[in-house]
């Protein structure tokens, strides 16, 4: 009997999709489940050009297409170039102004009036520690109209006489500044002339026999002069908007143009001018010295307060009135007067000791004395002056 083969399930075939021709191969379109240990790929972000480095990532971004504008910069560097363009206008500021006040600075100093006021001599004294001024006023009219000699009360005299000088010792170191009046009427020896009343010595000689006349007197080397006449005075003192000096004693003197009461007063250029001249008290021109110091207080703690300083109207107004009124050494600059009024803010204020007046050739006068002669000693020697060889000190 013939064997029938078993019958098992027909033979799988591939699905061929339609248009496909026979001999080609067209993968099965039934879909195949993801294996379970795949599951990652499921949610996988798309890829990108960043790249991490063990715990350290790069925020390098894209390379922007070709053509592409530049990307707006970070606030980080904004703030950079701001800072940087800020700077650099503040550094530029800095230097104009710089080198503006060093141009003003000398622009002024080539102003100034000079002389050749500190002469070589024979036997001059040798260089004293610190620094020496000789302060001068005079009465010179010879720069003012007609109308300011009538505004001023300061008479039409000639010449030029000086009523007023001060020498003024700036130890080393931090001491305190010592302001010396010496009174015009001091009777000593005028070299070439014989014995005088200091004054004299600047009516013959000017200002070169007057510190040489002092320098003899007091054996103190002068390092700078400084002389002030009527000429700005008034203009000065109103630059800085007046000064506040205390008077113990009513004043009267039609001469000097000046009426004032006892007390405390706010002068103007023209009053504080009649007070620094008039001789109207008993002691005529001790008492004056004492006001002339206490006019040189007043108008240097004006000067150097914030009311001047920081006020360039003010403070221009003062340097060119001081330019205007002043006449300095031909070695003296600007800079060497700015140190004076420094120096001069607290010193220690007196009047030359010295005998009682006497007649002399010369009328009544003030002699020298031993206790002149120490005073100016200790001075020369940089120590301290004792109580009682003060006069009117303040």
């Amino acid at each position: 009997m013939p064997r029938i083969p078993a019958q098992g399930p027909p033979p799988r075939r591939s699905a061929v999709p339609a248009g496909a021709g026979p001999g080609q191969y067209a993968p099965t379109q039934k879909p195949e489940p993801i294996p379970v240990g795949d599951r990652s790929r499921e949610h996988r972000p798309p890829r990108d050009d960043r790249r991490v480095d063990h715990g350290r990532s790069s925020t390098r971004p894209p390379a922007p297409p070709a053509g592409a504008p530049p990307a707006p910069a970070s606030p980080r560097r904004r703030r950079r170039r701001r800072t940087v363009r800020v700077g650099k206008i503040v550094l530029i500021l800095l230097l104009v102004f710089v080198l503006g006040s060093i141009g003003l600075l000398f622009y002024y100093d080539s102003r100034l009036d000079r002389i050749d006021a500190l002469p070589a001599y024979a036997g001059r004294p040798s260089d004293t520690p610190g620094t020496n001024w000789l302060i001068v006023g005079t009465d010179s009219r010879s720069d003012l109209s007609d109308a300011q000699r009538t505004n001023l009360s300061t008479g039409d005299a000639d010449g030029s006489r000086t009523d007023t000088i001060m020498l003024v010792h700036n130890p080393p170191g931090t001491g305190k500044a010592t302001v010396v009046s010496i009174p015009r009427d001091l009777f000593v020896e005028i070299p070439g002339h014989g014995s005088l009343k200091v004054n004299a010595s600047y009516n013959i000689g000017g200002p070169a026999l007057l510190v040489q006349t002092v320098e003899n007197l007091t054996g103190i080397h002068i390092d700078h002069y400084a002389e002030i006449g009527f000429g700005g005075f008034d203009t000065l003192v109103d630059a800085v908007g007046g000064v506040d000096m205390c008077i113990d004693q009513p004043l009267n003197d039609p001469l000097a143009g000046l009426r004032l009461s006892k007390g405390c007063h706010h002068l103007n250029g023209r009053q504080a001018l009649g007070l620094v001249r008039t001789r109207a008290f008993p002691r005529a021109d001790l008492e004056r010295v004492i006001n002339q110091r206490k006019f040189l207080a007043a108008l240097v703690s004006r000067a150097t307060s914030p009311a001047v300083l920081l006020n360039p109207f003010r403070l221009f107004g003062f340097i060119g009135g001081a330019i205007d009124s002043l006449t300095v050494d031909e070695r003296d600059h600007i800079w060497n007067l700015a140190s004076l009024m420094f120096a001069l803010r607290d010193p220690v204020t007196t009047t030359t000791p010295t005998g009682e007046s006497v007649y002399t050739d010369d009328g009544l006068a003030l002699p020298v004395t031993e206790t002149t002669e120490e005073f100016f000693g200790r001075l020369r020697a940089g120590q301290p002056i004792p109580d009682e060889l003060l006069v009117d000190a303040g």
